[in-house]
């Protein structure tokens, strides 16, 4: 255990700095590590950034905490989630932090975030899964030319269990908003997952931003393999992936990996840009799991 994070601590010291996504800031290390590609699955504390229909893929209680850091302006990401789908309506309470400290023509300034908010999702039929979510923001910040702002943002998200091994995904972020803020655009997005086999995952995704400072499409795509050990009842998840993003004009490589038993887990991802500047982020999160119960099928 203490080897793999080793290893993906040693690799992301040799990367440099970013450039920050304001809707990057929610996203988790799994998230991450596979391209951003986790619309059509996300489960747990994926669900919030990424897609809250996703919830009742799976039946479990989990917390999760998470920390961030991306170098390019020193900013630090936390996260603290309560997630289950065990009930008949499933959901997730958390709380969010994104502080930074940017570099503004040689002025260091600072913008801070605190996010609290709930995803609710519900199984319509086996095969079709709608979610919502709703989050209080408070923005605040020093930038010249930045205003801070505080308020409610909405998501709406859907998804298509295909099979049982196939779901596709389709999700809203801040589509309504109390306060308006460039800090929080609009943004769409919809994303394919497949799981050939059940230890296989593969997945792609796209993004696109309807409104705020930067315009564009982004696409990611990554893959999971998980390493079980012996008796099966622990694993290794190792994870690959990529994003385009033709807004900023910037492509980027990511990997992590993990270790997971049937009572807790533990993942590490890394982000590196590879094209169009110098980005770097590193998260890491530590999940607890409640009663757990097979994951529903699709008949």
């Amino acid at each position: 255990m203490r080897s793999l994070v080793t290893l993906v601590l040693s690799v992301t010291c040799l990367l440099g700095t970013a450039s920050a996504d304001s809707l990057d800031d929610q996203l988790g290390p799994r998230e991450i590590a596979v391209g951003e590609a986790m619309r059509g699955g996300a489960t747990g504390a994926s669900a919030i950034a990424m897609n809250p229909a996703g919830l009742p893929l799976t039946r479990e209680l989990v917390f999760e905490g998470a920390y961030g850091y991306r170098f390019s302006d020193a900013a630090s990401l936390i996260g603290v989630s309560a997630c289950d789908s065990t009930v008949a309506a499933p959901g997730c309470f958390y709380y969010e932090y994104a502080g930074s400290s940017p570099d503004d023509a040689g002025m260091t300034g600072r913008r801070r975030t605190h996010f609290a908010g709930m995803t609710m999702s519900r199984a319509m039929v086996p095969r079709v899964l709608l979610g919502a979510g709703a989050r209080y923001y408070d923005f605040n910040t020093d930038m010249s030319g930045e205003k801070s702002a505080s308020g409610f943002l909405f998501d709406l998200g859907a998804t298509l269990r295909l099979t049982s091994q196939i779901s596709f995904g389709l999700a809203g972020q801040n589509l309504l908003a109390t306060e308006a803020s460039p800090q929080f655009p609009r943004a769409l997005g919809g994303g394919l997952l497949a799981r050939p086999l059940p230890t296989v995952t593969f997945s792609f995704d796209s993004r696109w931003r309807l409104d705020g400072d930067v315009h564009g499409a982004r696409f990611g795509g990554g893959g999971e393999l998980f390493l079980r050990t012996k008796g099966g009842q622990n694993g290794i998840p190792l994870r690959l992936g990529g994003v385009r993003d033709t807004g900023l004009d910037a492509t980027f490589l990511s990997a992590g990996l993990g270790y997971a038993n049937i009572r807790w887990s533990l993942d590490v991802s890394g982000r590196r840009q590879v094209a169009g500047g110098d980005d770097t982020l590193v998260l890491a999160s530590l999940r607890f799991y409640g009663p757990r119960e097979p994951s529903p099928s699709v008949e």
